[in-house]
């Protein structure tokens, strides 16, 4: 079904008279109502004035919308605007950076002047711009610039290739790989030796992570950091050979990695403004229009200096919402009550702004799945005082057999102080069940779901058995009334591509070809879809300025490669964006659609 919206009228108070502009001249409303020729304010006197009036006004301002030209219109597409009657519309109009009109082609023709853009979608699909709710864009900018990306590489040679290449671009330097794949993606179905390491890049010290689980450095990389197998940081353990001789992978766990990490060469100003911009960009061509980032490890409040560059000079391309990660184990509170004077509860504006605090509040109920009385006491008086002061708050959490310790504080946290308006959230969480999305709906806690079971799947299955088949339980959640966003939790443990999680959200499969979640808790491709931008936009308080495409919103949307809604499910995660745009402006431009402005 085709139909055509346009902008609801604006409400003003018509006690102090309702001003309507045309041609930049502000003139009374009694002017249009009250004219020689058609004298109507004495037909709208009397008990049913206010309706009559409301009547006019509405038809006053369509009149206006529809009198002035959009900047841009967009004809021939199948535009999925995912509103509550799931129209599917051929055509859509922009103006000032908002969506004036959605509908069919010819009703685009009273809103198209001499100045106005013109984009022929060619029949292509267009969805709402997608919002990861829960990705560490801002740590990932800083260093994209200066690490190779193995997302997507399908052979150990073809990794190797990326290393010969960065080598090549800059002899002598650090070769970085931080993440975001797994052995599994390879055809051999392993991680790459030393050996392999070496023969790529002899000349480079080279860092490899894997996930927070395991580091491969070459010798030059160890002798730079003065590490070695006897020589080793806290919690780190160096893998053998059965000969006995190291095979230069470290294994360890996301402080101990996260430690190491930090001992590496930093980038300078310059580079974390062109890696901002370059992942962003590379964001843009994945259809990306919006991020909720939850901090992290090692980003501390100097780092956001070049995404905040970057806003200054309104630069950016990807709207921004993010927490305050405490960095000081032991101090958090204090770190917290020092920082959010100067950051209140959405300061900012539309492209940049901020969302609370999290993902870890404080140190000891970090993936601690038996905190003590203690632990518990100071998480309590931490989320207690972020209630008061009406901060958000989001938090990680792996399983759903301690999560309840987080859950009791949060309601008593929730006697004193309502939470739900506040939109707390739980990040991960993969094997919660419906007694626990029971406690979240009650509470209005939102879930961020990621696909980590795509390139970790395969090692669950062999811990978790059939339990994988409702994992996560998306539909389930969906059906309790949770508020659902996706995302990926990129970069260094999954690949920031979102349509790589919507493949596997929708046939549950891993990266290694294996089936996990089964088909009761598949949500529908729309559904999914909606996950991944009216879902995750309720987590920054934006579900009713973005998300879906109708009069009224933010003009943030993708024109796709591929039709998202019929091609072959495996062919869905292969998708890239055309076009992208973001408040109206083209950020991403490809192909057909390269020269676009």
């Amino acid at each position: 079904m085709i139909r055509t919206t346009t902008l609801p009228s604006a409400t003003r108070d018509v006690r102090e008279g309702i001003q309507r502009r045309m041609c930049g001249v502000a003139l009374p409303l009694h002017s249009c109502l009250s004219t020689p020729a058609s004298p109507l304010l004495p037909l709208i006197s009397g008990p049913n004035m206010r309706k009559h009036l409301a009547i006019l006004v509405i038809s006053c301002w369509a009149t206006l919308a529809y009198a002035q030209k959009a900047d841009l219109v967009v004809t021939n597409a199948k535009i999925v605007t995912l509103d509550p009657a799931s129209t599917i519309a051929q055509a859509l109009a922009v103006r000032e950076g908002k969506i004036v009109a959605v509908g069919g082609n010819d009703a685009m023709e009273g809103l198209t002047g001499s100045a106005t853009r013109r984009v022929d979608a060619g029949g292509r699909t267009i969805i709402p711009g997608l919002i990861d709710s829960h990705i560490h864009a801002v740590r990932a900018g800083l260093t994209y610039a200066t690490e190779v990306n193995w997302i997507g590489a399908k052979t150990i040679p073809e990794a190797m290739e990326r290393l010969r290449q960065a080598a090549k671009a800059r002899p002598a330097s650090w070769i970085i790989v931080a993440g975001g794949w797994s052995d599994l993606q390879f055809a051999e179905k392993r991680r790459p030796t030393l050996a392999e390491v070496m023969s790529a890049v002899p000349d480079n010290p080279a860092y490899i992570q894997l996930f927070y689980a395991a580091v491969l450095m070459t010798p030059k990389a160890q002798l730079a950091l003065g590490i070695s197998a006897d020589q080793l940081p806290a919690g780190m353990t160096a893998e053998r050979a059965a000969s006995g001789e190291t095979t230069g992978w470290f294994n360890g766990s996301i402080v101990s990695i996260s430690a190491l990490f930090d001992r590496l060469p930093r980038p300078n100003f310059e580079e974390n403004v062109a890696g901002t911009r370059q992942f962003f960009t590379e964001l843009n061509r994945l259809g990306i229009t919006g991020i909720v980032d939850p901090g992290g490890f090692s980003i501390y409040p100097s780092h956001y200096a070049a995404l905040q560059k970057l806003w200054r000079e309104k630069s950016l391309t990807v709207r921004v919402a993010y927490s305050l990660f405490a960095q000081n184990v032991g101090a958090e509170f204090e770190e917290y009550k020092n920082l959010t004077p100067f950051l209140p509860m959405g300061f900012g504006d539309d492209m940049l702004r901020f969302n609370g605090i999290g993902e870890r509040i404080t140190g000891a109920m970090y993936n601690n799945n038996a905190p003590d009385a203690a632990a518990r006491d100071k998480f309590l008086e931490i989320i207690r005082w972020a209630a008061k002061q009406g901060l958000t708050v989001t938090i990680h959490w792996q399983e759903d057999k301690s999560v309840h310790h987080l859950l009791d504080l949060y309601e008593e946290v929730n006697k004193e102080t309502p939470i739900a308006p506040l939109r707390w959230s739980i990040a991960h969480l993969d094997n919660t069940s419906p007694g626990t999305l029971a406690r979240m709906k009650a509470l209005g806690i939102g879930w961020t779901m990621q696909d980590a079971m795509y390139l970790g799947g395969d090692r669950i299955v062999a811990q978790a058995g059939e339990a994988t088949r409702s994992m996560p339980p998306i539909v389930t959640a969906l059906r309790t009334g949770v508020h659902v966003g996706a995302g990926t939790d990129a970069h260094r443990v999954a690949s920031y591509n979102p349509f790589v999680a919507l493949q596997w959200m929708l046939d549950g499969k891993t990266v290694g070809g294996h089936a996990t979640r089964g088909p009761d808790e598949t949500p529908s491709r729309e559904d999914a879809l909606r996950l991944y931008t009216l879902g995750s936009a309720w987590f920054c308080f934006d579900e009713t300025r973005r998300g879906t495409l109708e009069a009224g919103k933010l003009a943030d949307f993708a024109i796709l490669d591929r039709d998202f809604m019929s091609v072959p499910v495996e062919q869905i995660g292969a998708t890239a964006s055309l076009l992208t745009l973001v408040g109206g402006k083209v950020v991403y431009a490809a192909d057909v659609f390269a020269n676009v402005k």
